[in-house]
């Protein structure tokens, strides 16, 4: 089988195991439908919510989304039976939603406690303990949303050289430098606090996607329904807000919490995911990116959809409805961007999707 072929044959899901989920589940995808047929499951790990892969596909990394938080790495050298490459690591943070490779690091958002923790990644990618927690600090008008920081996702910028911390409670984006080594024999020091950067009190940010070009950010928004265009300086390390766009159609006033942002491979199209209206938004860029316009929403095909993700190959979405416990695909209109529902298969408490990246074995 070609490395073509490979990219993307496996879906990697998490759910939550104290809601009913089966924790990480692996499913085979079908290259010319988009369907999933589960084929083994694996509750090493309690609320695997959220899941990364390393850069070359051969290892999987989780948070445990528990009150003591922690990360768990999984072998893929059998990309069908993921192993644990050591017992979950504690991050010394409380409720981890989300992390991301960056470097020789692993970083966690831990939305309880309201930090990032900084974990290093041993040879053969292994976990050791965090090498820093970095606290944030604030609050915004949302009293029961915000009376303290909620640190909700971590995301590398393209050039490699930042980690971007998107946190709810604080209503900002904390930016952290990534540090070279100094020396082959010495270790890279501990990424540090670069900037805050605030956007609108009481928008409650949750998630950020980098346009394909990396020089825009888009910061989906949990409390208003809204995204925040971000002009990104990977010199400086400096994000720069320059408007707003609603991710609803004038009118509706249903309950709504936006999820996750994707952003099409050819820059054309940002997708997000509604929980409460059950959802996916299309909003079309303009050649600037500066100026994101609603196009259409679709039903995300179940109930409370926790993330939002696109195949490798860029043709079709995958939304995790976490409460109807499914995952639902799409195929993409290339012209418009809009997604039409093409199946679903049931996976209890589903919560993240990701697929593999490179030319794993099996």
């Amino acid at each position: 089988m070609t490395e073509r072929e490979q990219r993307g044959r496996w879906a990697y899901i998490g759910s939550f195991t104290e809601a009913g989920g089966l924790g990480l589940t692996v499913a085979e995808v079908d290259g010319d439908t988009g369907a999933l047929t589960p084929v083994h499951s694996t509750d090493a790990v309690v609320n695997p919510s959220f899941l990364t892969l390393s850069p070359g596909g051969e290892v999987l990394y989780a948070v445990s989304e528990t009150d003591e938080g922690a990360a768990a790495a999984f072998s893929l050298a059998d990309p069908t039976r993921p192993r644990l490459l050591g017992p979950p690591v504690p991050v010394r943070g409380d409720g981890p939603t989300h992390l991301a490779l960056a470097g020789t690091w692993l970083f966690t958002a831990n939305y309880g406690s309201g930090s990032v923790s900084v974990l290093p990644v041993r040879t053969g990618g292994g976990l050791g303990a965090p090498a820093a927690v970095l606290p944030h600090r604030g609050g915004g008008p949302v009293a029961e949303r915000q009376a303290g920081p909620h640190a909700h996702a971590v995301v590398p910028d393209p050039s490699g050289r930042w980690v971007l911390a998107v946190d709810l409670g604080t209503d900002s984006v904390w930016t952290y430098a990534l540090h070279a080594a100094t020396g082959p024999a010495v270790a890279a020091p501990a990424p540090s606090p670069h900037r805050e950067t605030r956007l609108r009190p009481g928008s409650g940010p949750r998630h950020l996607a980098f346009h394909p070009r990396g020089d825009r950010a888009y910061v989906l928004n949990e409390l208003d329904s809204t995204v925040t265009t971000c002009r990104w300086d990977a010199a400086s390390g400096h994000l720069e807000p320059v408007g707003e766009t609603r991710v609803l159609p004038p009118g509706v006033e249903t309950a709504n919490f936006p999820s996750a942002p994707v952003v099409s491979a050819d820059g054309r199209f940002l997708w997000a995911a509604n929980r409460g209206h059950d959802s996916v938004s299309t909003l079309a860029l303009d050649t600037t990116g500066d100026r994101p316009e609603l196009h259409a929403t679709v039903s995300c095909g179940g109930h409370w959809p926790r993330a939002l993700t696109a195949h490798p190959d860029g043709r079709r979405l995958y939304a995790a409805d976490e409460r109807s416990g499914d995952v639902t695909w799409f195929g993409v209109d290339p012209d418009t961007g809009i997604p039409s529902r093409a199946g679903s298969v049931e996976i209890p408490a589903a919560s993240c999707v990701v697929f593999t990246t490179g030319p794993a074995s099996g």
